[in-house]
């Protein structure tokens, strides 16, 4: 092999490894490494916590009509404290897409036109430009009652970036939009909230589950994000739980008494 022909092939190895824009394909410039608090840690490489408190013995499969799907911010996939990762752990049939203003995910756009699926977008209902769209939990059950698969696609970002999902997102434009309307508080305890009425993704998730009629994946999905919460927060204070709590007891009891 020439010189100018390594050259060329190590030219093109470094052009295929740069992070590009997926509209025009052109290079980004390099994403400085994410430094959590805690990135240090040694994590367990089945659920990203620390392994002083590993999540994967409690981890259950539930099942749901309803589906999940996230669309997620990409700095989101970077964070530990994401809890949207932790649908998909309970509910099989969980998607993720990531987010990109300029080119949506073709995944998506094709699961939006599926004529088996009923998607609603999860957002408040405080803007009137797009008051016509605001449905009711009582439309999920109407799907149901017509053969469909309801679909919750949460937004899964800061409330920041979930409001330029939502506004810069022409494919969702034609959608339903189910505002979460609960007075549950947020159990969250690992990123501080503006207020204790805006509850994380998991817990979303979890009250739609329940309100839209399945309410055992939605309990599953409640305690699976109580260990992780609570796990979580020990490994913070490099404490490890020695005896399980009371929802790490009842997801080992569905594992003895459920095989999905």
């Amino acid at each position: 092999m020439s010189v100018s022909e390594s050259g060329s092939n190590n030219a093109n190895a470094d052009t295929a490894s740069v992070d590009r824009d997926p509209a025009t394909g052109h290079p980004r410039p390099p994403r400085r490494e994410f430094k959590a608090r805690g990135s240090f840690v040694t994590r367990c490489e089945g659920c990203n916590l620390p392994e002083l408190n590993c999540l994967c013995p409690y981890q259950v499969k539930a099942e749901s009509h309803a589906q999940v799907w996230l669309l997620t911010h990409r700095i989101e996939h970077y964070k530990p404290t994401n809890t949207g990762r932790l649908i998909g752990d309970v509910l099989p049939q969980t998607q993720v897409f990531t987010w990109h203003r300029t080119a949506p995910d073709e995944r998506l756009i094709a699961l939006l036109k599926d004529p088996r699926y009923a998607p609603f977008v999860v957002f408040p209902d405080d803007q009137p430009d797009y008051a016509d769209r605001v449905v009711s939990v009582d439309a999920v059950s109407d799907a149901k009652r017509s053969g469909k698969i309801p679909v919750y696609i949460l937004l899964d970002g800061t409330w920041r970036q979930a409001r330029r999902i939502f506004r810069k997102s022409p494919y969702l434009d034609a959608l339903p939009v189910l505002p979460l309307r609960t007075e549950r508080e947020s159990r969250y305890r690992l990123r501080k909230a503006a207020s204790s009425s805006h509850l994380c993704t998991v817990e979303v998730a979890a009250e739609l589950l329940r309100q839209g009629g399945d309410a055992t994946a939605a309990d599953v999905l409640d305690d699976y994000f109580d260990v992780f919460n609570d796990s979580y927060a020990a490994s913070r204070a490099y404490h490890k739980i020695e005896s399980p709590t009371p929802a790490m007891q009842r997801l080992l009891e569905r594992q003895a008494n459920y095989h999905f």
